[in-house]
């Protein structure tokens, strides 16, 4: 049975956090430190052990701020700079991984009234553990400075840096703070976007994509216009990278973003879905066929994707996009395409029981539907 997640902030790390503290800090009071730390600890969760560990920094470091941030920078661990982040990992040469989530809190919660010594503490930290989520309170206190902070760090020479900029930005980061202001105008980001989705690192261009799908969601035209300037004459890597910032937009078939990847077209033939069983209990699975058959005289690129419509306490229905497939049927080509769809508990979902409808789109339009119930 795997470790329980929260176990990545142990006790033990904990103990660790402090031994490096008081090396670089005289007189840190070390006990005291694990004390408060550890009071309680083993029936928190992953974020409470992190906000615990850092009400203890609060409680135990230098009240003033610019002694805590030089501290915080000397118990960390040296880097390389090629690491992957979720290898790193604290040990007697400094700390680095997931104890670090709480130094940057502490940054975050001290460090507001003075946002450029904070910033340079983030960027170290960011180097041994993402402070995606310790950035987000600056933006919000000092959006112009933390703006002019980002820009030049678009050409820092850590990937971890550059990554920074993008992620700790983004308008809807999972567990992060919502940063409203971007939602409304994603604007003050798209010329970080746009100097480092060419980045060197798979790891940086991947946080672009992220990025850019996060302001799909509220600027799908946004999006769109991006596609249109920066699409053509793509390298393979941007192509990458601005599929994936498309993905919510062409399961919506928005039709500017599906003609900027050429998938804007009627499919030319027909399509015939099929479901089985037709009757299934929850955890079950389904296998969904989908069969193509081109009328076409010449290759046609497809975009397929398949709708759920759950149905609702209430009786009626709430539809959720899947992932299908992405293709080029050939001229005349038949093709049976298969997907098996389970039916299981997850947290963001309640089934429940009757008549679940699931539609085909291609190229964003309607081509074929079936259905299955749901027992009780």
């Amino acid at each position: 049975m795997p470790e329980p997640f929260k176990r990545l902030l142990s006790p033990d790390l904990v103990r660790l956090a402090g031994s490096h503290f008081a090396r670089a800090l005289p007189g840190f009071p070390h006990a005291r430190f694990e004390a408060l730390a550890l009071d309680g600890f083993d029936a928190l969760e992953m974020k409470a052990r992190a906000m615990r560990i850092a009400d203890a920094l609060e409680a135990t470091l230098p009240g003033d701020f610019a002694r805590a941030a030089a501290a915080i920078e000397a118990t960390l661990a040296p880097v390389r700079g090629d690491e992957a982040l979720g290898e790193l990992r604290a040990g007697e040469a400094g700390l680095a991984g997931w104890i670090v989530w709480p130094l940057g809190e502490f940054v975050a919660r001290r460090g507001l009234e003075e946002p450029a010594r904070a910033l340079a503490c983030l960027r170290e930290l960011t180097q041994r553990f993402s402070a995606e989520f310790a950035i987000r309170p600056f933006l919000l206190a000092h959006p112009q400075h933390c703006f002019e902070t980002l820009a030049v760090w678009t050409t820092d020479p850590s990937p971890h840096v550059r990554r920074l900029v993008s992620e700790g930005s983004r308008p809807r980061l999972p567990w992060g703070i919502v940063l409203k202001p971007l939602v409304a105008d994603p604007a003050p980001t798209l010329p970080l976007l746009a100097a480092l989705q060419d980045d060197p690192s798979d790891y940086v261009r991947r946080s672009v994509a992220n990025h850019l799908n996060d302001i799909a969601k509220d600027h799908p035209a946004v999006v769109a216009g991006w596609l249109e300037d920066h699409l053509p004459g793509a390298s393979r890597e941007r192509r990458a990278l601005l599929r994936h910032a498309s993905r919510t937009l062409i399961k919506r078939g928005e039709r500017r973003v599906l003609a900027a990847w050429g998938l804007d077209t009627r499919l030319r033939g027909t399509a015939a879905l099929s479901v089985a069983p037709a009757r299934i209990r929850l955890g079950e699975a389904l296998t969904i066929e989908l069969a193509l058959a081109s009328s076409a005289r010449k290759p046609q690129a497809l975009a397929i994707d398949y709708v759920v419509h759950h149905v609702r306490a209430d009786g009626g229905t709430s539809p959720k996009v899947f992932k299908g497939w992405n293709l080029v049927l050939g001229a005349g080509e038949q093709r049976v395409l298969q997907r098996r769809h389970p039916v299981r508990p997850i947290t963001t979902r309640r089934y429940y029981p009757g008549r679940h409808r699931i539609e085909v789109q291609v190229n964003g339009r309607l081509v074929a539907e079936a259905g299955f119930d749901l027992r009780a």
